[in-house]
């Protein structure tokens, strides 16, 4: 169900600080929804913390929003600007997640909170009448807003203040003025005397008030109604269509409507008129009724939790979030963060099958203890997941006696009273099961089993694909880092760390490399280089180009001469990819340092006194392209105190910004740091490099630091 936040007693105080500027940026640009997301340090997924405007079910598919997925939130703060789509054809073409789960006319603007160790986004939504495009006032607005959360979030990391993620806070609506009892009398006098039934919601859309008109056009068991949400209340009422006017009005803040009939003939229009607290319904005969006064009304069924459409459409957005979906973890994730807000559960466990066991993937709703002990057991057990996997067929508990009499031995968590154990099995193998847990007894009526046992399989083909991924990139990663270097070579006079960081999702693998050479006790060699593609042919190469290099740097050929046969040998081998390169020789005697680059981004110096230049060197083509391109090679002095930097484009590369711009933000970071311990600053630039967004590439770097 997400994990957003909650709260200790350092975070609160920030919390309400974030929950002030959110509510005020809402009121200066007449916003109707507001939603506050944070990015954990390290992590690539935000977490709503603050939501206004909307109930949680309807939004809980978001409540965990990964930093590649198309959203707006993770749009804005990927490129780091303001998103605004107008309306619903424009969210649908950019953010199709998006207007499948909500295909309601409305706008939405979201913007980056930036500027500390911990980041987010704010999203805002507005009825559709909207004007097209931000005023400058609401831009300034919402930059206030921006500014005003990134400050609290630096105070908040500066003091040591971590936000842990269970549950959004919910803002409440700003509240009406209270009524004179006088006036609280007269107005319900007034909706008595009306022929017209009138009905109050909440935002989550529970009756909170009814006349008696609409309890008698409602018919028998109208009484039930207040607290309760009418479609889940009256049988007549268990259709898409009300639940889904109800959401439609709750995001458009418009007036809205449909007619639907009474059983057995009684046609009645509902209108809906919302506001930022709750809706109002009038309820009234649709022309044409059929009914005499004396019909016989029929008594309404009362469903316990029916599928309707919130739950379809949470339904619809995992459907589409697992064709995306690439990892185990990924679906693992995924299928928690939908379903528990789908059908109202309060635990869920997913299981694999792995060389005959049963394996934990993840849980939600349960303690770590009680889940452990079905982690690794054999495929034979008793235990109820095993058994409907062996059958191959689901099992529905309603209650907590049922339960007994199916699985007297089975352990029981916590008070749960109703079981969904799925197994999850894709062309006659078995995959793994789902197991689904609520509080209360719950019918299961037949069109809920039936999505849930669809919804199954739709898991289990998820997560196969997901564990083949698995395997391969397991394979071919492990393919890669065998290429590197597995060490670097200790060199007296110098210090040198490398990183290898692989790229973001995707099945595929780098060609980026680094080495360190010895030529002689005095000089060493300094490589990186980034082979073209993302592919085990680019990998196979990378390997031949290293072992090439790594041969000819030994036998104390110049950088210039070094690129230029490597580049002849690529070409008469025409592997069809370009790959870039540069090479400093180091002489740790004269303190000198002799630089080649095939098209490779430039390498960076910092001085002894901490300037840091980025370093202009005389260009050559990439390798492979002309077989006769000469490679020219540029002297600098490196003296003791020097750092040089190599890195692949991976490490400056962030979509929508300039690389020029990333390059010298890298020479800065460079300047500031730390040289004596040259491993926390290697950290460093790849952490940074990981929290500037999503990543395409791999980041290879080489720091050579001469004491």
């Amino acid at each position: 169900m997400g994990r957003p936040v909650t709260e200790s007693p350092d975070s609160h105080a920030w919390s309400r600080q974030l929950e002030d500027a959110l509510a005020k940026v809402m009121q200066r640009t007449d916003a109707t929804v507001g939603m506050f997301y944070l990015l954990p340090p390290g992590e690539q997924v935000l977490r709503l913390a603050l939501l206004a405007g909307l109930p949680w079910s309807l939004i809980s598919p978001w409540a965990s929003v990964s930093l590649d997925t198309a959203t707006p939130v993770a749009h804005a703060l990927r490129e780091d600007r303001l998103v605004w789509m107008n309306g619903q054809e424009e969210i649908a073409r950019n953010y199709p997640q998006l207007g499948t789960v909500l295909p309601y006319d409305f706008v939405v603007a979201a913007a980056p909170v930036t500027g500390g160790e911990i980041r987010g986004s704010i999203a805002l939504a507005w009825p559709a009448w909207h004007r097209w495009g931000p005023s400058p006032e609401e831009r300034e607005a919402i930059d206030v807003c921006c500014r005003r959360a990134a400050l609290v979030l630096r105070r908040a990391a500066a003091g040591g203040t971590s936000f842990s993620f269970d549950r959004p806070r919910i803002m409440p609506p700003v509240r009406a003025p209270e009524p004179e009892p006088a006036q609280a009398t007269a107005a319900y006098e007034f909706t008595e005397r009306l022929p017209t039934g009138c009905l109050g919601l909440d935002l989550e859309g529970r009756v909170t008030f009814f006349n008696t008109a609409a309890r008698d056009l409602a018919g028998g068991g109208a009484g039930l109604l207040l607290g309760q949400r009418p479609w889940e209340t009256l049988g007549w009422l268990h259709d898409p269509v009300f639940e889904d006017t109800f959401r439609k009005t709750l995001v458009t803040r418009q007036p809205s409507s449909f007619t639907t009939q009474r059983p057995p003939d009684t046609p009645l229009a509902f209108a809906l008129h919302p506001d930022d607290r709750g809706i109002s319904v009038h309820v009234t005969r649709a022309p044409g009724s059929l009914e005499a006064e004396d019909t016989p009304r029929e008594q309404p069924t009362v469903l316990g939790e029916p599928v309707g459409a919130t739950a379809l459409y949470h339904l619809t957005h995992l459907a589409v979030a697992l064709t995306e979906a690439v990892g185990v973890q990924d679906v693992a994730r995924i299928v928690a963060d939908q379903l528990i807000p789908g059908f109202g559960a309060q635990g869920l466990v997913l299981l694999t099958v792995k060389e005959g066991r049963m394996n934990v993937v993840t849980h939600r709703g349960y303690s770590a203890e009680f889940v452990d002990r079905f982690d690794g057991d054999p495929l034979a057990a008793h235990a109820p997941h095993m058994k409907v996997l062996a059958a191959g067929e689901p099992v529905f508990l309603t209650t907590y006696a049922e339960f007994q009499r199916t699985y007297p031995s089975a352990p029981r968590y916590a008070g749960r009273n109703a079981w969904a154990f799925l197994p999850l099995i894709v062309s006659g193998h078995a995959v793994g099961s789902l197991v689904l847990s609520y509080d209360r007894a719950r019918p299961f009526p037949p069109a809920e089993r039936a999505v849930l046992t669809s919804l199954a399989g739709l898991i289990a083909q998820a997560l196969d694909r997901a564990r083949l991924y698995d395997a391969k990139h397991t394979l071919t990663r492990a393919l890669q880092t065998g290429l590197l270097p597995p060490s670097l070579p200790r060199v007296p006079g110098v210090d040198a760390v490398a990183r290898y960081l692989p790229a973001g999702p995707g099945m595929d693998i780098g060609g980026d490399f680094y080495d360190l050479i010895r030529c002689t006790p005095t000089t060493v060699s300094a490589v990186i280089g980034d082979v073209e593609g993302h592919n085990v042919h680019a990998a196979a190469l990378m390997g031949q180009i290293r072992v090439t290099v790594h041969a000819l740097a030994t036998a104390g050929t110049p950088p210039g001469v070094l690129l230029a046969r490597t580049n002849r040998l690529l070409t008469e081998l025409e592997p069809g990819l370009f790959t870039s390169c540069l090479i400093a020789d180091i002489d740790l005697l004269h303190h000198r340092a002799r630089l080649s680059t095939a098209g490779h981004p430039p390498a960076l110096l910092r001085h002894a006194d901490g300037h840091t230049e980025i370093l202009d060197l005389a260009p050559g083509l990439l390798l492979s392209i002309d077989p006769d391109a000469e490679y020219p090679a540029t002297d600098v002095s490196f003296p003791p105190g020097s750092v040089l930097a190599l890195y692949t484009d991976g490490l400056v590369e962030i979509p929508g910004t300039d690389i020029e711009t990333t390059t010298r933000h890298l020479a800065q970071q460079i300047a500031q740091a730390d040289i004596e311990n040259l491993d926390a600053l290697a950290d460093t630039l790849v952490e940074q490099a990981q929290q500037a967004g999503p990543r395409r590439d791999d980041i290879a770097l080489l720091l050579v630091h001469s004491r």
